[in-house]
């Protein structure tokens, strides 16, 4: 069983179609199919059904994917660690959700680059649950999401304590008032698989307003933005609103405990080797970590004002 073959057959589960996986890999469509059906006929039974708008694996096809994915990944590992001399070099692939990226981790980023400067960094931003997804699918070393984690194949470990804050423009000078108000109020909010944005859906359902429109960002500084000029409201951790543009322009308000404690974790996937320049990045996070104060424990009494 050939090792590419494998690797095109996670592509095209990923992606669910021939042609997107043939872009993803940097091959033609015909490359794909041809290995595809290598495969197939190599252990004898049909993988993928087509359909009119791509593919999805048969039940054999769903069996098989777990194991071609633990092969693709210890073939990556066994290469990585042949070629670690102890030396941090080569590409490191740190995933993070951009409130993250703005705010916590440029000094982290600065230090490592002065301890490790033959690293190439790459840094990719998505919501948490494509983060996790992107750690298990071997397509990052490594992960800055929301917490709590639950996941037998990853490990975690806590990096920073978020306080999370419900911002509003001016208009807005307390929560009472925001709750009294006789209309629908708009939340603004990253796409689906964000953790703040369940936890702001939550909110909104507390503060008495559960028939909020939803209105999605790609960016935190398009979400202030438009708070600011009072198009809705959001949630957000207070060290990304102190710093924004439009700090001045918008106010934070404390919420209940439960929603404005958000711990950040770091995450890998359990039992993959770690290479020089991953345990390195881990030391310089680590570091920085024990440098910053912790906002945290709030008392039980800080709540949302009535």
């Amino acid at each position: 069983m050939e090792v590419a073959d494998l690797t095109t057959f996670a592509a095209v589960a990923r992606c669910e179609g021939i042609t997107r996986a043939a872009r993803e890999l940097h091959t033609v469509q015909s490359n794909v199919t041809n290995r595809i059906k290598a495969l197939e006929d190599e252990v004898g039974v049909r993988l993928f059904e087509r359909h009119s708008r791509g593919v999805v694996l048969t039940s054999a096809g769903m069996r098989l994917l777990p194991y071609a994915a633990r092969a693709v990944a210890l073939l990556q590992e066994a290469t990585a660690m042949a070629r670690d001399d102890g030396e941090a070099q080569g590409t490191l692939t740190i995933g993070t959700m951009e409130t993250t990226v703005a705010t916590r981790l440029p000094p982290v980023f600065a230090a490592f680059h002065d301890l490790c400067p033959a690293v190439n960094l790459v840094v990719q931003t998505g919501p948490t649950a494509d983060l996790m997804q992107s750690v298990l699918d071997n397509k990052v070393d490594g992960a800055f999401v929301a917490g709590p984690i639950d996941h037998p194949d990853l490990s975690a470990v806590r990096a920073f304590e978020e306080e999370l804050v419900l911002v509003s423009s001016r208009r807005w000078q307390d929560l009472a008032s925001l709750r009294a108000h006789a209309l629908p109020i708009s939340a603004l909010m990253f796409r689906t698989g964000c953790s703040y944005r369940q936890k702001l859906e939550q909110l909104m359902v507390q503060l008495g307003k559960p028939a909020f429109k939803r209105f999605e960002f790609g960016s935190f500084d398009g979400i202030l933005g438009c708070v600011a000029a009072d198009v809705g409201v959001t949630l957000l951790p207070r060290s990304v609103v102190e710093r924004s543009a439009v700090a001045d322009q918008v106010i934070a308000h404390q919420v209940d405990v439960n929603i404005a404690r958000a711990p950040t974790f770091f995450i890998r996937r359990r039992q993959s080797y770690e290479g020089t320049a991953l345990r390195k990045f881990a030391g310089c996070l680590e570091e920085r970590a024990q440098q910053l104060p912790s906002m945290f424990p709030l008392t039980a009494d800080f709540a949302y004002s009535h």
